[in-house]
């Protein structure tokens, strides 16, 4: 019984093992395309990320802009005590007894009416959303040449070690043709020490051509926010070079461009915003009209009984004799005979004048209509008009700084695609013509009519020209990639 159980957790242990190492195999061997990269670094750059926050920033703005319309309500309460001579809040007499009391209110109030600057500044904010959309747009199309740009460079630095690793197999396969004809004595050993030192170098070219990858590799893990101990690899695309005259003109790119191009949007957005804020700044020096009303009682303790009078009257006996106190209300002026009256008091009920008594009898109401008007404030409105027409202007500029760079950009790379596919072309005739020679300068050094050094120098150069041939080939790639870019193509190497 142990046993069959030792067995079975044996074989439970294989399998998740096989089930780990199989994971793991295909977390190797994953390669990303294009796409999969632009989607990873779009959700995951952190200048993408803050690009976002700034759009919420501004949905935030406009709400709260938007809410500028809408009365405002506030209530307010208080509870407090008084001590030695001070005033009843609610009967409005001295008093020295300790008072406790508490006020209760609510006030509301709206704009009617500020020379338009509640409107103004919610179209502000709605343009400074839009913008700031467009500021979300120009980062995510940085985001994406860069990711782009990172890409086409892994299948550059591939292509260039394979160049380098078909350089070192065709030397050792010649170093292994030389030493058997050294063995035999058809060759010196300085042919076979010359070639030697050809693979070394050879080897030298593919280290370097490795470390070059890596490094280009390591270049957009760092931009995809891929820690560098990862396994990572890129799905090569089938790449044809088209050798296609330029048929549209650098201006019609740019007209293309600059209706497209969401920095170009954000900058106008940018100058009706600044005019928006002008406005805003100029009402500033006008009146504002404003309606309130508000609602508000109050409790105190010093009083929480009163005598409620029923209308009748009784007299008075302060001394219980049974005789009711008099008190003079006049005299005769003949005799100056004294006129008395019996003392009277009202009659009638104490009743209870607590909490709910006092807050329901104290409520009071009000409502007005309020006019603000500016005359001096240390010359603070007068100066943020100031400021916002200089603002105002300084967008303005900014607009055409950002059309005049795009133009500046678009002509470069309009130039670039055609010198690129020159030097492609030219690179594609000097690989084609120095493949010749080396195939003529190899039979030569076979038959030893040239001796060692030639055979270096032509090998040297027909390496060094198809890596310059690779490198016109991506650089006229790229550059075509930009071309489409501006004129709303999407970047793909489909």
């Amino acid at each position: 019984m142990n046993l069959k159980k030792s067995v079975k957790i044996v074989r439970l242990c294989l399998f998740a093992g096989a089930f780990i190492m199989s994971n793991l195999v295909f977390a190797q061997n994953k390669l990303w395309t294009l796409e999969e990269c632009v989607d990873h670094a779009l959700q995951n750059n952190l200048t993408i990320e803050r690009a976002r926050l700034n759009v919420e920033t501004a949905e935030v703005n406009l709400k709260q802009a938007r809410a500028n319309r809408l009365p405002t309500l506030n209530a307010n309460g208080s509870y407090g005590f008084n001590w030695g001579r001070s005033i009843d809040p609610t009967t409005n007499l001295f008093t020295t007894q300790r008072i406790a009391s508490s006020n209760v209110g609510a006030n509301s109030s709206v704009v009617l009416f500020n020379w338009f600057n509640i409107r103004n500044t919610v179209r502000q904010n709605e343009v400074n959303t839009q913008a700031s959309r467009f500021d979300l747009q120009k980062a995510e199309n940085d985001i994406i040449l860069s990711v782009a740009t990172f890409y086409l460079n892994i299948i550059f630095n591939k292509e260039l070690l394979e160049n380098a690793k078909s350089q070192l197999s065709s030397t050792e396969r010649r170093v292994e043709r030389t030493t058997k004809q050294v063995e035999v004595g058809a060759l010196a050993r300085t042919s076979l020490l010359d070639l030697l030192a050809q693979q070394a170098t050879n080897e030298l070219n593919v280290v370097n051509a490795e470390n070059s990858l890596n490094f280009a590799i390591l270049q957009l893990k760092q931009l995809l926010q891929i820690p560098a101990s990862e396994p990572f690899d890129i799905e090569i695309p089938e790449l044809e070079v088209g050798q296609e005259d330029l048929t549209i003109s650098s201006e019609e790119v740019f007209t293309t461009a600059e209706q497209t191009m969401p920095e170009v949007k954000s900058a106008d957005l940018g100058v009706e915003s600044a005019a928006l804020g002008l406005d805003v700044a100029k009402a500033g020096l006008y009146p504002t009209f404003r309606l309130g009303a508000g609602v508000n009682t109050r409790f105190s303790d010093a009083f929480t009984e009163r005598f409620v009078p029923d209308g009748g009257f009784t007299t008075v006996d302060d001394d219980n004799d049974g005789i009711p106190d008099t008190r003079q209300i006049g005299f005769l002026p003949s005799t100056g005979e004294i006129i008395l009256a019996p003392e009277l008091e009202r009659t009638g009920v104490v009743e209870d004048f607590g909490f709910g008594s006092q807050f329901d009898e104290n409520l009071s109401q009000n409502v007005g209509l309020s006019v603000s008007i500016p005359i001096f404030n240390g010359l603070f409105a007068r100066s943020s008009t100031q400021r916002a027409a200089i603002a105002s202007k300084q967008a303005e500029i900014t607009a055409q700084e950002v059309r005049n760079t795009l133009r500046q950009t678009i002509e470069n790379a309009y130039n670039d695609v055609y010198a690129a596919g020159k030097s492609f072309q030219q690179s594609e005739k000097q690989v084609e013509a120095l493949e010749e020679s080396f195939r003529i300068t190899e039979q030569r050094y076979d038959l030893q009519a040239v001796d060692f050094i030639d055979y270096q120098i032509a090998n040297d150069n027909l390496f060094q020209a198809k890596s310059d041939r690779l490198r016109a080939k991506y650089d006229y790639i790229f550059k075509q990639k930009i071309l489409d870019f501006y004129q709303g193509k999407q970047i793909s190497f489909d």
